[in-house]
């Protein structure tokens, strides 16, 4: 079945990391409770692999990740485009994401952040 992913690379400072995944793992909750079929955010680990002389962007250059900031890569899988448009809606509509919900700034810079959606050409699944 073809899926649908929305993607995020973005950049979280250090001491700011577990503010970030609390409101990640809200986020998920969200998303899930509205139809999601997975929610994903993961902190980068292996930044700098060998890819034995081949040349690559990396995360951290991808997201412009100072020396006090970790990559994280996240990804929320859909049905399809069309699924992941009424998911979004719901969520959006959700009380949770109300302004007045949220007493603390963003645990990351907006401006740092990469998103976009992506439909399955290749999928493989154990």
């Amino acid at each position: 079945m073809e899926r649908y992913v929305d993607g995020y690379v973005l950049s979280v400072p250090n001491d700011k990391i577990d503010a970030y995944r609390e409101m990640a793992d809200e986020a998920g909750q969200l998303w899930i409770k509205h139809g999601a079929l997975e929610y994903f955010e993961g902190v980068g680990d292996d930044m700098e692999p060998d890819m034995e002389g081949m040349t690559i962007r990396t995360f951290p250059q991808l997201a412009e990740t100072g020396e006090d900031e970790s990559v994280v890569f996240s990804f929320i899988v859909y049905e399809s485009r069309e699924h992941r448009d009424e998911v979004n809606a719901k969520v959006m509509d959700d009380p949770a994401m109300d302004a007045e919900n949220f007493d603390e700034e963003m645990p990351h810079d907006p401006e740092q952040m990469a998103y976009g959606g992506f439909r399955s050409i290749v999928s493989h699944a154990k």
